[in-house]
């Protein structure tokens, strides 16, 4: 089954497995901004909120992981990765300049395996290559809890519904 997601009104193909809701969070190892390794999914001692964005260079997803720092520094319920196939270099510069402190960044540009495994990663379209904007909440058995995939990649995702999960998650 594939998954799907629109830019600028155009359909864009989602390849990879389409994880949904019930299901295990894959461990997926990504490459953090200071090089080292980040893995994501799986169990763990706290909630994870695992975000893929297409770049932090731009408008929409800088806005995104701004809110999203803020927002779950404030909870401090979580652990929270934003994913892009940025490179770690201008990861780093991204958080610096921005201040985000709250949650850590990750590529996934050496094998793509984030995108592939969680079926986020853009196949066709001028953003082929690059991962949707999705959310995804993985409670602490490693099982998630909720998803969203943001229907216009241009467009933010529904961050209320989004605290909500981590809320309510365990």
């Amino acid at each position: 089954m594939m998954g799907y997601t629109k830019f600028k009104g155009t359909d864009v193909t989602l390849e990879g497995t389409q994880l949904e809701v019930g299901d295990m969070a894959p461990v997926v190892t990504i490459v953090g901004a200071d090089l080292e390794d980040i893995e994501v999914g799986g169990a763990k001692d706290q909630v994870q909120l695992i975000i893929s964005v297409p770049s932090l260079d731009t408008a929409t997803c800088a806005a995104e992981t701004r809110r999203f720092n803020q927002e779950v520094g404030a909870l401090d319920i979580c652990t929270t990765t934003v994913v892009s196939m940025d490179l770690p270099f201008a990861s780093a510069k991204f958080c610096t300049t921005e201040g985000i402190d709250n949650l850590e960044v990750g590529s996934d540009y050496v094998e793509k395996d984030f995108g592939k495994v969680y079926g986020v990663l853009m196949s066709d379209n001028k953003l082929k290559g690059l991962l949707a904007r999705t959310v995804f909440v993985v409670d602490r058995n490693g099982i998630i809890v909720y998803k969203q995939v943001v229907p216009e990649v241009t467009e933010e995702p529904d961050y209320e519904e989004v605290l909500e999960a981590i809320k309510g998650a365990r």
